[in-house]
């Protein structure tokens, strides 16, 4: 059953003209995570009419504060697994519904296969009733464990099928196949991106991804556990880097016949960032290692050629910078514990400017 938690009045003419509407309506699934919530905000501010969908399992309602009052914004709680509502009509459709860390994907493995496939079929066929254009939010998961590095798109990955990850990664992949399927069939605009380590405020503090959890650890001196050696690799894209990656390729004039890497090609070890957040905090915090999950990357590094090419994009925040804001979010939710910038993180930008 789905619920209006923000009462707006939708009709279903569509796209609307003036009264700030003049970009359409857009629909973003999973609009009170992470991700979401920044596109909404976005999206507002580019004047579209923005009609959230939500099942709040992971999403939360105070990350939708500062849009909650707006009256070209509408939150609706529904899962997308199930049938979709019928009394509106969209331009747009953004599918960012999923859990997106590993104890919350795996938490309801069946479920997140199912948002990922049937919740993907619900918002195509929405799309296919309106002619909208839908942009589907894919992962660098989708290349498992790669044997190739950098992974450019034309990488088809090296992925466990039924292993404790294969709900999410394979999901993924599934969906992928379902969206180019309907372009072929119906000639749906479809625009897929494949989303690497991204980080930035509203990060929750128990989703169990690499940056919340060391800097959380560390505002809270607790061990910083890193796990195997430290020595696998992840590239770190912030927030507002990839929102501007979600428009600009849902705002191409051709749609891309394949998925688009979006990413921050600036490549770090886990135990880089473990000692970059220690450093920045100021923490007393240790860093202690674990065993390795099965089926942990050891590399991950987006190509992103194309979207450099094609969209005019690339990550602008160093991970200093980045950092700096994810970490007043997170003192803040905790509790307001300061802490200085030492002149070495400080001086870390350059190499990442250069790189």
């Amino acid at each position: 059953m789905s619920r209006v938690v923000k009462v707006l009045k939708l009709d279903t003419g569509g796209r609307r003209r003036g009264n700030n509407f003049d970009r359409g309506r857009a629909l973003v699934a999973g609009g009170a995570g992470f991700l979401g919530s920044h596109l909404c905000e976005r999206l507002l501010s580019d004047g579209y009419e923005v009609i959230a969908l939500d099942n709040f399992h992971t999403g939360k309602g105070y990350n939708l504060a500062g849009i909650a009052r707006n009256g070209s914004f509408t939150c609706i709680r529904h899962d997308i697994v199930d049938a979709l509502p019928t009394d509106f009509a969209v331009d747009e459709i953004y599918n960012l519904a999923c859990p997106a860390s590993p104890p919350h994907y795996q938490a309801d493995p069946i479920h997140t296969f199912k948002t990922s496939v049937l919740g993907s079929i619900n918002l195509l066929e929405l799309a296919r009733r309106h002619n909208a254009k839908i942009f589907q939010a894919s992962t660098s998961e989708v290349y498992g464990d790669p044997l190739v590095h950098p992974q450019p798109e034309g990488y088809f990955g090296n992925v466990n099928t039924h292993g404790p990850r294969s709900c999410y990664d394979e999901g993924k992949r599934s969906a992928e196949t379902l969206f180019f399927d309907y372009s072929r069939t119906y000639g749906i605009d479809v625009r897929v991106a494949r989303i690497f380590n991204t980080y930035g405020p509203r990060m929750r503090p128990d989703d169990g991804r690499v940056v919340s959890n060391f800097i959380v650890q560390a505002l809270r001196g607790d061990d910083i556990t890193v796990y195997g050696s430290g020595s696998q690799t992840r590239s770190f894209c912030f927030v507002d880097d990839l929102i501007e990656g979600f428009v600009r390729l849902m705002n191409a004039g051709v749609a891309p016949q394949h998925p688009v890497n979006l990413g921050n090609p600036v490549e770090f070890t886990i135990m880089e960032l473990a000692e970059l957040v220690v450093d920045y905090t100021n923490s007393r915090s240790r860093i202690v290692h674990r065993p390795l999950p099965v089926d942990d990357p050891r590399q991950r590094k987006p190509d992103i050629s194309f979207a450099k090419q094609h969209l005019g994009w690339e990550p602008k925040v160093a991970l200093s910078e980045g950092l700096a804001h994810t970490t007043s979010y997170f003192d803040a939710l905790l509790g307001g514990r300061r802490f200085a910038v030492p002149r070495s993180v400080e001086a870390s930008s350059a190499r990442e400017a250069t790189a």
